[in-house]
């Protein structure tokens, strides 16, 4: 058993706690998912499972944390890894050597276990998590569910009564995610292993849990806002929640679903399927001049091909969505348009000029880059400071840059971080960060790299409206995401990619409805709708002559 009685904590920088008067019992056995809006917490309290907070970060601490009877206060962090294994949000931030197998035998080296020991667990967590097929694979040639997998193996080595994970889908396809949830349930459910699991993406794991804690941002001088229980009655009570849960919150629906079966019994209830599919509610953008294009672009890292004879145009005034599953070449297509690659064969142009005889500084005048590691591009000592920086590049300064500066942080919801260090920032706060840094500038192109990593419902939601709104105003986007409920959201086209060749290309509303598997939660409850986003649903529901049973 877990429990946290009064626990206070306040980072060495940060003026005001990050964690008040946090009082929480998790239970032997339990699957408990943590969830909140980014900033509120949800890393730091997983950081007090294992010591890592106060131990390794410092700062002020209060309250009492006891992990089986063991006061964290009192045992270093590895004085607690045979209780409490921790997978972090990126597992290569983890891995020290190079091979599969070699990986998991350090983690028990590191604990003084006989060979005999060693080798019966290797194989033992080889086989609980699928992966013994990878045993003499390099770690860096695996896809993304696959290292999130070994990742676990490496903290279960020493056997842990619990299983503590950061956001451990939060860069992988639904496949991946898929497969690292299902080895997560397995553990809980054979092992009883008490996994504590934080995520943002409520809709890929909420149906597998027994309860999930809430933690919402504090008022000033105030406990942040904790709300704990079944995940029925914690959805129902949050403001944050998938489509599928807000749109049965909105027409309703009780028992609320938790799962698309769930949610079709009750869709056959108030809504009539179509003879045929219907044209999508959300007109499609209006694209203006042509500002980039690839021509049978070819990539290749040593004898790997990362992309193989892909063709595209990007417009003014358009969101393309490249999605595809880890290691398709979704992040290459976005450096080779940025000059960071260089093909080997084909042309890129942007702005009309080919990117092979212009300097990535040039580039870089016309096209906005947001990498997957936010805080790569981090590097002042202040976010104002940061943006500042960037203007200074493009030959602002003044009144003029201060404005700009203002309104873009009120734009991304960051005003209060203006002064905050960049690099200190949560997961969610340093993606919002870079972004202003890029958007400051106001290029007429923009790349996001996984944009929504570390993002809540609301952020993603404010995000949303905000790329559909520099489309408006002529600015192009082009990102990088797993994430299909923004893809349903916002995006006018969608390019699949799939070892590194363009599988389709086309409207969202075609690619995503005709998906097996990237369909939209929306999409899935009302097939042949046409219908991609909760926004689309509503308004197709409440319109006048809608197809409906009259019975939501």
């Amino acid at each position: 058993m877990i429990e946290l009685d009064h626990v206070s904590y306040r980072y060495p920088d940060r003026a005001r706690p990050i964690l008040r008067e946090l009082s929480l019992q998790i239970d032997a056995g339990e699957f408990l998912l943590v969830c909140g809006p980014s900033g509120a917490g949800k890393s730091s309290m997983l950081r007090l499972l294992n010591g890592l907070v106060p131990h390794f970060y410092g700062g002020r601490f209060g309250g009492r944390v006891r992990v089986w009877g063991r006061d964290t206060l009192e045992h270093q962090p590895r004085e607690l890894a045979d209780l409490v294994g921790f997978v972090f949000q990126d597992p290569e931030s983890q891995f020290v050597v190079d091979v599969v197998e070699d990986e998991l035998v350090f983690a028990m080296e590191n604990l003084g276990l006989p060979q005999t020991i060693m080798r019966r667990r290797v194989e033992e967590m080889l086989d609980q998590l699928a992966i013994a097929h990878l045993r003499r694979r390099r770690v860096s040639s695996l896809s993304g569910g696959e290292r999130q997998r070994v990742a676990i193996a490496a903290a279960l080595a020493a056997q842990p009564r619990a299983l503590v994970l950061d956001e451990p889908t939060s860069q992988l396809d639904p496949h991946g995610a898929e497969e690292v949830l299902t080895a997560l349930q397995k553990l809980n459910a054979d092992l009883g292993i008490t996994i504590v699991l934080c995520e943002h993406r409520l809709e890929r794991v909420v149906q597998y849990v027994d309860r999930v804690l809430f933690l919402g941002e504090p008022a000033a001088g105030d406990a942040p806002r904790l709300v704990v229980g079944p995940p029925r009655e914690v959805l129902g009570a949050i403001p944050l929640a998938p489509p599928l849960q807000a749109l049965g919150r909105t027409l309703g629906w009780t028992p609320l679903p938790l799962t698309i079966k769930e949610g079709r019994a009750w869709t056959r209830q108030c809504w009539v399927a179509p003879a045929r599919p219907l044209p999508p509610r959300r007109a499609p953008a209006s694209p203006r001049g042509l500002v980039a294009r690839l021509r049978a672009v070819t990539v290749r890292y040593g004898e790997d091909e990362a992309l193989y004879r892909v063709s595209l145009d990007l417009r003014a005034g358009e969101l393309l969505a490249l999605m595809g599953r880890n290691g398709s070449g979704k992040s290459t297509l976005l450096k080779t348009l940025i000059g960071l690659v260089r093909p080997a064969e084909g042309r890129v142009e942007v702005a009309g000029r080919d990117i092979s005889r212009t300097a990535v500084e040039d580039l870089a005048r016309e096209v906005g880059y947001v990498p997957q590691d936010p805080r790569s591009i981090l590097y002042h000592d202040t976010l104002h400071e940061e943006l500042a920086f960037t203007l200074r590049g493009a030959g602002r300064g003044g009144t003029q840059a201060e404005s700009a500066i203002a309104a873009t942080l009120a734009e991304l919801g960051i005003t209060h971080l203006g002064a905050a260090y960049p690099r200190a920032l949560s997961g969610g706060e340093a993606q919002r960060a870079a972004m202003a840094a890029i958007l400051v500038s106001d290029p007429p192109i923009l790349l996001l790299d996984e944009p929504t990593r570390g993002l809540d419902y609301l952020a993603k939601a404010n995000l949303a409206r905000l790329l559909r709104e520099l489309c408006a105003r002529g600015r192009a986007v082009v990102m990088a995401t797993h994430d299909v409920e923004l893809v349903a959201a916002c995006a006018d086209r969608v390019a699949l990619l799939g070892d590194g060749e363009l599988v389709v290309e086309g409207p969202a509303a075609e690619v995503l409805g005709e998906s097996l598997v990237l369909s939209s939660q929306i999409s899935k409850l009302f097939p042949g709708s046409g219908w991609l986003s909760l926004e689309d649903a509503l308004a197709g529901l409440t319109a006048p002559g809608a197809a409906t049973t009259g019975t939501a």
